[in-house]
């Protein structure tokens, strides 16, 4: 397999986070080839490490000479990371991403690297806010591939959800909810770790626990906290609930309902009445399109790893 990918690359996407990376081996029609990956992320690794790890996950797939480009969007352009691809400030133009990007010093001449760059944002008299991102900028960017105008309002859900307001293809605002993170730190060192467990909304009684807490979050965000504390006296005292796991799943929903109610409220001004596009993986895009319907939105979704691959694709092709 590896002497076919050899004979038919093109070029190399990489996504590298700060706990994982994942490699792409593309043809010149943009069709993956192969797919390789690791655990060692930004956090694992110093700036010479990341060479020797992106040849441990892509080497079989180089040829014996010549260069191949290599382009990596995430956090290996972070200022922690391999080498810093400084941010571009808004607004940015999506098709323009690959004119921030920076080539690292590398000693195997069949790389050719390029680390594409985040977007940063100032906060001024608009209400904008100082926010930062890094890898969502290329899952917009691929969005834009498909769709080059488009204009409206864009979700990432994640641990850190980005939301970020298009223009004709240009970023011109984001914005950062804490929504995954915080639910880790609630579920798992607050008082709450005792009372609630990680769940599938397909378990019985989860969606309907999920979509009541988004409801009630959305509609009276100032009464959070309370709902928090109410969860570990529902475990307590609730008899209506049943027992075992199924207990914790159900309030473990109820606690994810709560924590992106609460983001979809202080989002409730800018939704569209046209559907929603939501970038990012199945499971979690599902929860959010099953909470923005509950509150009278439409979302539509587009997969991540296709977001990822068309924006690294098209600053390939544009530079």
């Amino acid at each position: 397999m590896s002497d076919e990918v050899c004979k038919r690359l093109t070029w190399v996407a990489v996504d590298w986070g700060s706990s994982n990376l994942r490699a792409w081996a593309m043809n010149a029609q943009g069709w993956v080839l192969a797919r390789a990956g690791s655990d060692k992320g930004m956090l694992a690794l110093a700036p010479e490490d990341y060479e020797p790890a992106l040849l441990e996950a892509i080497g079989d797939w180089l040829p014996a000479s010549g260069r191949v480009p290599v382009w990596v969007c995430g956090m290996a352009g972070a200022r922690q990371g391999w080498c810093e691809a400084a941010y571009l400030p808004l607004p940015t133009p999506l098709n323009g991403l690959a004119r921030g990007a920076v080539e690292p010093a590398v000693r195997d001449p069949r790389l050719n690297v390029r680390l594409l760059p985040g977007l940063c944002q100032h906060a001024n008299e608009a209400g904008r806010g100082f926010d930062v991102m890094r890898g969502e900028e290329t899952q917009l960017a691929g969005l834009v591939a498909r769709e080059p105008s488009f204009t409206g309002l864009v979700c990432l859900p994640g641990t850190h959800a980005k939301w970020a307001w298009l223009e004709a293809g240009t970023v011109v605002r984001f914005a950062t909810a804490l929504t995954g993170e915080l639910y880790a730190l609630l579920a798992s060192q607050s008082v709450l770790k005792h009372s609630v467990d990680d769940a599938e909304l397909a378990e019985p009684g989860c969606r309907e626990a999920f979509v009541a807490a988004v409801r009630e979050a959305a509609t009276e965000p100032g009464r959070f906290s309370q709902w928090l504390f109410a969860l570990r006296a529902a475990d307590l005292l609730d008899d209506s609930l049943p027992r075992g796991p199924a207990r914790h799943a159900q309030l473990g929903a109820r606690l994810s309902g709560l924590v992106v109610g609460l983001e979809l409220a202080g989002m409730c001004h800018d939704l569209p009445d046209a559907p929603l596009t939501l970038i990012g993986s199945e499971a979690l895009c599902a929860r959010y399109g099953l909470a923005l319907e509950a509150l009278g939105h439409d979302s539509r979704r587009l997969d991540g790893e296709t977001a990822v691959l068309a924006g690294l694709g098209l600053a390939q092709a544009g530079s």
